[in-house]
């Protein structure tokens, strides 16, 4: 029961090139970084990432991607990572965007066991007719566009049929974890942690607290252990470095 690795190294070192994976975050809140960097000085590529978005500034999934260690995004959200704009328009990578709030059903639907569930979001448009570019062929053309997806009524409103999301592997950072892989989050990094987490069927948490088990009230538990292969307490150092995307003052 006792999950703990030493490492972040060991946590992820069977982490290989064209693998899949979950990973958790919103902005800079709740980044494994330690555990994307562990990845990182693997030096595996082709990883197809699932995310709501593909790192800020020079953190988190940014340093995969500057890197050319990530063939596809399936995320929610480019905003300004202009690295990845530029590899999107170039035809480097390879992108499914789709609506942030059908993202976190996929990856909470993947980890129950639900294959597929219908949703309202997207009816109408390109997401569920089809033809929203996946990668580009570098001189402004679509190479690879979206299929068509399944449109069904349900009390006289159309919904479209999204699949649930499963991947090799997720890597999530906690605020507070025990050895048996319970988990509880802080804030806004609640926001797709505990979905990432769910989707993978290894499952990567690195933890700003590691505590025995016992000491976390049950109900203050945000992700059972169960769907926690392996946990990293990370240094009051690594713990304590957060960025701040928007620095403003007043």
């Amino acid at each position: 029961m006792d999950k703990v690795v030493p490492s972040a190294a060991e946590a992820v070192a069977d982490v290989v090139d064209g693998v899949s994976l979950a990973v958790g975050g919103f902005g800079l809140s709740g980044v494994p970084n330690v555990l994307i960097d562990a990845v990182h000085r693997r030096g595996v590529g082709g990883l197809r990432v699932v995310s709501n978005n593909c790192g800020a500034l020079d953190s988190g999934l940014a340093v995969l991607l500057a890197a050319g260690r990530i063939a596809r995004v399936t995320g929610s959200y480019i905003g300004a990572n202009r690295e990845f704009a530029r590899q999107y328009l170039a035809g480097e990578l390879e992108v499914e965007l789709i609506p942030q709030g059908t993202l976190a059903e996929r990856l909470r639907a993947g980890g129950c066991g639900i294959p597929a569930f219908y949703t309202p979001a997207g009816v109408g448009t390109q997401v569920a007719d089809g033809g929203l570019p996946w990668r580009y062929d570098g001189h402004g053309g679509v190479a690879l566009a979206s299929p068509p997806k399944e449109v069904r009524a349900f009390d006289g409103r159309d919904h479209v049929l999204e699949h649930g999301i499963r991947t090799d592997f997720a890597l999530v950072r906690a605020a507070r974890g025990d050895r048996h892989g319970n988990l509880v989050f802080n804030k806004a990094a609640r926001n797709f942690n505990p979905l990432a987490a769910m989707a993978g069927k290894i499952t990567v948490a690195e933890v700003e607290e590691l505590v025995e088990p016992g000491a976390l009230d049950p109900d203050a538990v945000h992700l059972p252990g169960v769907f926690v292969q392996r946990v990293v307490a990370l240094t009051p150092e690594q713990a304590a470095h957060k960025g701040i995307e928007k620095r403003t003052t007043r």
